[in-house]
């Protein structure tokens, strides 16, 4: 390198306080001798940059002399990745500026370097072509992700370490999946939520994608980079986890407001029992059902008796359930002995998990049921309840508090008006099959049926 370039650049590196000392730690290549590098990043969170900037350092370098560019469509590689506002000309050097050739979808660099551009449309494009680098963006969106990278992979052969980057918000493919299931092996992962990337991005633009999205199954997947799939026969989808987000509608009145409680064995976070699930529900008076809190947690008796009155003072609950099959008083002696005011009730399980929680996803179904807040972790587990059991890690502690609850609230003393005849079921589960019917203004004439 001549002294007047070495000068350019260090001209360059100083003026913009140069990439790599104002770049966030996942936006720069991992250490480890990994083969791929897989950037899962939200809207807006900079991956673009990042792949650009890996781009300029190997071609500056003459760390890769042939670099493939692929991107869903032949429009994006060209509009984002080369032309756009992070993309590779934006992000040049002036002492190391490339060549562009539209024509020829090529990207020259004075030292012989080249980047060529591809469409994931077109994966017989890179039949033939080979490389020593590839930065392959927004993979969850390729038409053809199979036929492309397998090309791609056919074709990265050149040098002693061929290497490659996606960059993508994440959508549920199988290419995606067996990407993640090499991490620590040879791919290097690195995440970052749109929020990260905040002192970046317009204020208004950061606040009306929080009130719209956050706290939703398509949030969660475009600003919080979150991969989420549904499960096979899965009584809850995320499509349905998705409609119960309140999404900042205002949160009637509660005409009732109960505690759940799914005890287990666990004394503590010491031992490997599983965790205590604590979940708030309400009905509104429009006769919704509301997931207010999860207080899951997973401490000592003492621990999770007081976080659990807690929530109750909180919410001006009128009544703490929890299941009696684990434990039998256990549950109640624990909370007697933190407030022996609290109104306590133990519900009995007298069918499995499943059919307990059959009608309580059904009245998701129904758009009965909404969630005020975003509940990650009891997302994850309702998602995980199969006809044929859960599927999850560990125990679904907080799936089941809420469906405890949601039966207390929903369920367990339900109304429906038939005709002129109201149909009160009472206390579903012990009195299956046992209906008593009563007329507006009378007493229960015909008795218990």
């Amino acid at each position: 390198m001549s002294l007047g370039s070495f000068a350019s650049r260090l001209a360059d590196s100083l003026a913009d306080g140069g990439w790599h000392a104002k770049a966030r730690p996942e936006q720069l290549p991992p250490p480890g001798n990994w083969n791929g590098w897989l950037f899962l990043a939200g809207r807006g969170a900079g991956k673009t940059r990042s792949g650009a900037e890996w781009v300029k350092d190997l071609a500056e370098a003459n760390q890769a002399g042939r670099i493939a560019l692929i991107a869903p469509t032949a429009a994006d590689a060209r509009d984002i990745m080369v032309e756009g506002e992070s993309g590779i000309l934006a992000t040049a050097s002036a002492w190391c500026r490339p060549e562009y050739e539209p024509s020829k979808r090529r990207l020259t660099w004075p030292n012989g370097a080249q980047a060529s551009m591809f469409s994931a449309e077109e994966p017989e494009r890179l039949r033939g072509p080979q490389f020593n680098a590839a930065w392959c963006d927004e993979l969850a969106a390729w038409n053809n992700p199979t036929a492309t990278w397998d090309q791609l992979m056919f074709g990265l052969r050149l040098g002693a370490r061929p290497r490659w980057m996606v960059t993508t918000t994440p959508k549920p493919s199988r290419l995606l999946r067996e990407l993640l299931a090499r991490e620590g092996t040879d791919v290097a992962i690195s995440r970052a939520s749109t929020f990260a990337n905040a002192a970046n991005l317009a204020g208004a633009f950061l606040e009306s994608i929080r009130v719209r999205y956050e706290g939703t199954r398509l949030g969660r997947q475009e600003l919080n980079a979150e991969l989420l799939e549904d499960v096979q026969g899965a009584l809850w989808s995320r499509q349905m986890i998705d409609d119960a987000a309140l999404k900042g509608a205002a949160l009637p009145d509660m005409v009732r407001v109960v505690v759940a409680i799914d005890p287990s064995g666990t004394a503590g976070a010491s031992d490997k029992g599983d965790a205590v699930g604590i979940v708030v529900a309400g009905k509104g008076v429009d006769g919704k059902a509301y997931v207010l809190a999860d207080r899951t947690c997973k401490l000592s008796p003492d621990g999770w008796g007081r976080r659990a009155v807690e929530a109750y003072r909180e919410f001006k609950a009128d009544r703490i359930i929890a299941e009696r099959n684990f434990g039998g008083a256990m549950v109640e002696h624990v909370i007697r002995t933190v407030d022996n005011s609290v109104s306590y009730r133990e519900v009995t399980a007298s069918r499995g998990k499943i059919a307990r929680a059959e009608p309580v996803a059904a009245l998701y179904e129904q758009n009965r049921v909404k969630h005020v807040h975003s509940f990650p972790e009891l997302e994850d587990e309702l998602c995980a309840m199969t006809s044929d059991g859960y599927v999850g890690d560990g125990s679904p502690d907080r799936a089941d508090a809420t469906i405890w609850a949601l039966t207390e609230l929903m369920i367990g003393h339900q109304q429906i008006e038939i005709g002129e005849l109201n149909c009160v079921q009472v206390d579903a589960g012990r009195y299956a099959g046992r209906i008593n019917f009563v007329t507006r203004g009378f007493d229960n004439p015909w008795g218990a049926w």
